[in-house]
């Protein structure tokens, strides 16, 4: 029987037969050798069952699962009793033990899907592994004293940590941070009188949400503050949600009554016809946003695709909903399910971005170069452009992708398409604005060209005309908002959350909604948060700053495969904390496309720490733990599989660490850039097969890895794509490299022994192992 081939017992298929194996089967498929998860409420189930002639021991493959020991004990019974009831037989014959007995089938009445892994998914070796089972309860460190008395700054050849987070370091609100006006604090009992948001009554509670958040946006919001905050609960037992929810109220607290979704408040999201993606890629694997479009509305021959929603729609959006106004028409016109492509348009960077001038300073046709904190806008920027430039508004600045750029991130030649964008970003405040040039609160961390071939470069292979770098105003940035406490999940009644447990393919591509999407958010938090089964990213990020997200527990998602999806997902983000987290069962745990001045610090994670490619730069992860099973891998994959990319999966294995080679990531942006440190992880990789022991992934923590580094004068770190062994040049893809020795040579990764254990804080929880042995 081949993998994934039919199930044998499925009526219309193959028989079941009555064995006499029963021993043989059981030993095959859960020998005593076989991991157990901890404690003693689950056993080893296996099939087809041990009693029949198609068991383990036949060598057509099977399946096995850890599941409740006292249901795997009725499951016996029960079949006994079948057999009993019906007559099924056996066949003793000592003469010939391979006899069969009478045949019978199985009819499954309650969920399947025909393509569900779990249903019949042998490996290929037809040995069983559900290393999902046996990773360890998460013990994040959740006691991490964040405070800023508590922080390091800067130190030499690194960079200050110290203002990552929400208000560049502050402490998250206290009580004396609300308003005690009682117009702007929504309590659970007014959501169900005044909103009719009722708990388990089965009704629609999304515009009931909505209807709150509008309520604090327009009467509290205007004159709110970080000390004068609003908040929302939403009263425990399960809401239901069937469209995405903006929480863009500026300071203002949407919060639950607990997380526990037995106890707390249980959000399930069903996302409705108009949320749930209508265009999908040609063979249905992905949402295909390309196809996605409406007509502008503004004359514009080219529709306004679906990318604009990028990265996608999800249960929670804390991003700024109105248009620009040139879109007014189109937004009017759209029908409900494309509205959203023009939501938040009055921040993008093709409307309010103000061109560069060329550097006095500078040759090369930059406007600026790396730690300049000035930078000029051209001269023919238009005064309605002008008017978003004020001194304590923010800014991001975007450089143009260039031949040249990609040479330096060794990523051509390539045969994939080189792309006209802004790869390089950063948010900034703005602290001075002088006539048409602008400074910055902190220095520049890449070189900006004026466009894409000023710098001297050949034109982008196959576009037309040079692209421009811009300075683009966050116009209205959602700012001071926190989401807490509270428990979701989405609906997907056609499967079961076994199927996506390590499947890392797509399940059902048009759900593919996330649960928190932060896009142009500032000084905001996530803290106290559990989810289950999302339809694709449990928290992601999209140009947003200052973020605390911590001490959340993040577990499973439908959708894990082509396109890039599953993740808990660090993307445009800067300056952020992400601390005592946990997840189960997502693909990565990433910072990517130009992700810079993060902390990963104390979290509990069973994938991997991945520097996912686009010049993401001087983030830290450390006292994390990370344990990466053997199903954690790119093959384990049973429909609509592959990379952000498209690409279909190979046959590596994702280790704690992953690193974007030029050559490798360029097919959805480019290397992993400078000064991305590891130190004082507790790291763990289970190799080759799930019955295997894990061994100890970079196990000297006492030394700090800064990978995409090496060493000016032995000094000062700079630029270096990671390399092979001596003279073999830079290495077009991790796989095959993950367990190479760095730190001989000069390979792009800086190791440096230091005393202590963190970076970025003075104290941590005496519970973290010591680092000193």
């Amino acid at each position: 029987m081949k993998d994934g081939g039919p199930v044998p017992g499925e009526p219309g298929g193959v028989p079941l037969t009555r064995g006499s194996k029963d021993d043989a089967n059981r030993n095959k498929a859960c020998p005593g050798s076989l991991p157990r998860p901890p404690g003693d409420l689950d056993s080893c189930d296996e099939y087809p069952f041990n009693s029949t002639g198609e068991g383990a021991a036949s060598e057509k493959g099977y399946s096995c699962r850890m599941i409740n020991d006292d249901q795997n004990g009725k499951g016996g019974t029960n079949l006994n009793l079948f057999y009993q009831n019906h007559h099924v037989l056996k066949i003793d014959n000592p003469a010939d033990p391979t006899e069969k007995g009478d045949p019978f089938y199985i009819q499954i009445t309650g969920k399947y899907n025909a393509v569900s892994p779990r249903a019949w998914s042998p490996n290929a070796d037809h040995t069983c592994g559900y290393p999902d089972l046996y990773i360890s309860p998460p013990t994040p460190l959740k006691d991490l004293d964040l405070s800023a008395g508590n922080r390091r700054g800067l130190q030499i050849g690194l960079r200050d940590w110290s203002q990552a987070g929400y208000l560049e370091g502050g402490d998250l609100p206290g009580a004396g941070d609300f308003n005690p006006n009682g117009a702007c604090a929504v309590t659970s009992a007014a959501m169900q009188s005044q909103y009719g948001v009722r708990p388990n009554d089965g009704q629609d509670d999304t515009g009931g949400i909505q209807n709150a958040i509008d309520h604090i946006k327009s009467t509290c919001s205007p004159t709110a503050g970080y000390h004068t905050l609003s908040q929302i609960t939403l009263p425990a037992g399960t809401l239901n949600v069937t469209h995405q929810i903006y929480v863009d109220a500026d300071y203002t607290v949407l919060r639950g009554e607990g997380s526990d979704p037995a106890t707390g408040t249980r959000i399930v999201y069903t996302p409705d016809a108009n949320t749930r993606y209508d265009k999908l890629t040609p063979d249905g694997s992905d949402w295909d946003e390309d196809a996605m479009t409406v007509d502008r509305g503004d004359g514009n021959a080219d529709p306004a695709p679906g990318g604009w929603i990028w990265p996608g729609r999800g249960l929670f959006r804390v991003q700024a909903r109105e248009h620009h106004p040139d879109y007014d028409n189109g937004w009017k016109a759209a029908p409900q399910n494309r509205k959203d492509i023009f939501e938040g348009t009055v921040n993008v960077h093709w409307k309010v971005g103000a061109k560069l001038k060329k550097s006095a300073k500078w040759g090369e046709g930059l406007a600026a170069r790396t730690g300049d904190m000035e930078i000029a806008l051209d001269d023919n920027t238009n005064s309605k452009i002008m008017a978003n430039f004020k001194a304590g508004a923010y800014v991001n600045i975007r450089a143009a992708n260039t031949m040249k750029f990609y040479q330096q991130m060794e990523a051509v030649p390539t045969e994939h398409p080189l792309q006209n964008l802004h790869m390089r970003q950063q948010i900034f405040k703005i602290t001075a604005v002088n006539g048409k040039t602008i400074t910055l609160d902190k220095p520049l961390e890449f070189d900006v060209p004026v466009n894409s071939t000023s710098d001297g470069s050949k034109p982008i292979p196959g576009l037309d005309k040079p692209f421009d770098s811009k300075a683009s105003p966050i116009v209205d940035p959602v700012l001071g908002v926190g989401i807490e406490n509270l428990y979701f999940t989405q609906d997907l009644p056609s499967e079961e959350p076994a199927s996506a447990s390590h499947n890392y393919g797509n399940m059902d591509p048009a759900g593919e909604m996330h649960g928190i999407v932060l896009k142009w958010a500032i000084n905001g938090w996530i803290k106290g948060v559990r989810s289950y089964m999302t339809g694709s990213h449990a928290i992601v990020t999209e140009e947003a700053k200052n973020l605390s997200v911590i001490n959340n527990y993040l577990e499973g998602a439908w959708n894990k495969g082509k396109g890039g999806n599953g993740y808990f997902r660090g993307s445009r983000v800067w300056d952020s904390v992400y601390a005592g987290n946990a997840t189960r069962n997502l693909r990565h745990f990433t910072f990517q496309w130009s992700s810079s001045g993060n902390v990963a610090i104390g979290n509990d994670f069973d994938s991997d720490l991945n520097l996912h490619g686009g010049w993401e730069r001087n983030n830290i992860f450390e006292l994390n733990r990370v344990n990466t099973p053997y199903g954690h891998r790119p093959g384990s994959c049973y429909s609509n599989c592959g990379d952000e990319g498209g690409s279909p999966p190979d046959d590596s294995q994702w280790y704690p660490i992953w690193w974007a080679a030029g050559k490798k990531a360029v097919k959805w942006s480019g290397s992993s850039g400078y000064n991305n440190i590891f130190f004082n992880n507790i790291m763990k990789k289970q190799l080759d097969s799930s019955n295997n022991a894990s061994i100890t992934y970079y196990p000297d923590r006492t030394r700090m890895y800064s990978f995409g580094s090496t060493l000016i004068d032995g000094t000062l770190p700079t630029w270096k794509h990671l390399a092979g062994p001596a003279g073999a040049g830079p290495i077009a893809n991790w796989s095959g490299y993950e367990r190479d020795d760095f730190c001989t040579g000069d390979r792009g990764v800086w190791c440096e022994p230091l005393s202590g254990k963190s970076l970025f804080l003075n104290n941590v929880p005496s519970s973290w192992p010591d680092n000193s042995n």
